[in-house]
């Protein structure tokens, strides 16, 4: 399998990054992506090759669905750009991040109210601390948040199980566990603690869509499918997962194209009327070379790709 190196522009900055970057390469079944964030280590970075394999040498599962319900996804923005967002993606759900460094409750509440706005009062709003918060921190901005707007459920306000389990005792807003799961030694501790109602799974960081159906299936709580701002490569094994699973109550974070400026198929995944349809699209050459990364971090991505391979052939734990 030939490896092809991306670098996709951000138009705003996300999770820290103005540039997403990674790999796409094709087998027998199809394209997989292998992207992990650059931060990430080698032995971290194991569990995103084996779902990039996966993805190019096994068939995905059967599908359940056609269509996948979707959020749109709300940076750390100014609320009137968090409004514009919002209006300009069709879908019934927002999902708005919060507890930004360099920002205040203040900024938080601005901005979901100029989402809640926007969507409308029968509109779904969920928000992602990404683990920001301590416990006393959470309690309260959860209640002003809630009270302010009425939310849907809190993404990993603080950083820890033991955190989550905590606050979720301390509020009727649901708790959704995503770093807890997909960065935890113990994926199923968030389930032992009660720590969470629900359970955000991403294909990358966990290896793979048949890997995030068993872990569904042990976990014993609701699932939400999102993305870590993938290409449509990889969007579209998130798809495939939402779309096999027994049941699908929440809208999923698949709507992740419109942070990125470039990608590397001719029709980037994007939701219609608040979903996106369930097809694994083709790398163009055209749009692959428009993004396709300059020698020096081609170099750095290869290097990184050889050795995370040579630990999978070791057996090393992902």
């Amino acid at each position: 399998m030939t490896p092809h190196v991306f670098s996709i522009p951000m138009p705003t900055r996300f999770r820290g990054v103005t540039r997403r970057e990674g790999i796409v390469l094709e087998g027998p079944a199809g394209w997989g992506e292998f992207s992990p964030f650059r931060e990430y280590d080698d032995a971290e970075a194991l569990a995103w090759w084996r779902a990039a394999r996966a993805s190019a040498e096994q068939p995905w599962p059967a599908a359940r669905r056609t269509a996948i319900p979707v959020n749109c996804t709300v940076p750390a923005v100014d609320p009137v750009r968090a409004a514009a967002i919002v209006r300009a993606s069709g879908c019934a759900t927002a999902k708005v991040k919060v507890a930004e460094s360099g920002q205040d409750l203040a900024d938080d509440l601005a901005r979901v109210e100029a989402v809640r706005e926007a969507l409308g009062s029968r509109g779904h709003l969920r928000i992602d601390a990404n683990g920001g918060w301590g416990i006393a921190e959470a309690a309260i901005a959860i209640a002003t948040l809630h009270e302010a707007v009425g939310l849907e459920y809190v993404e990993q306000p603080c950083a820890t199980v033991e955190e989550l389990a905590t606050v979720r005792g301390e509020t009727d807003v649901l708790i959704a566990a995503d770093e807890s799961i997909r960065r935890a030694d113990d994926p199923f501790r968030v389930a032992e603690l009660e720590a969470a109602d629900i359970a955000v799974l991403k294909v990358h960081p966990l290896g793979g869509v048949l890997a995030c159906l068993d872990i569904a299936e042990q976990i014993g709580l609701p699932v939400v499918v999102s993305s870590a701002v993938d290409s449509s490569v990889g969007l579209a094994a998130g798809l495939a997962l939402a779309a096999a699973l027994p049941e699908l109550p929440y809208a999923c974070g698949l709507a992740t194209t419109s942070l990125l400026g470039g990608d590397v198929v001719a029709e980037p995944l994007r939701p219609v009327a608040g979903v996106i349809p369930v097809v694994r699209p083709e790398v163009d050459p055209d749009a692959l070379a428009a993004v396709r990364a300059d020698a020096d971090t081609t170099r750095w991505w290869l290097e990184r790709l050889e050795r995370v391979r040579a630990l999978d052939a070791t057996g090393g734990a992902a």
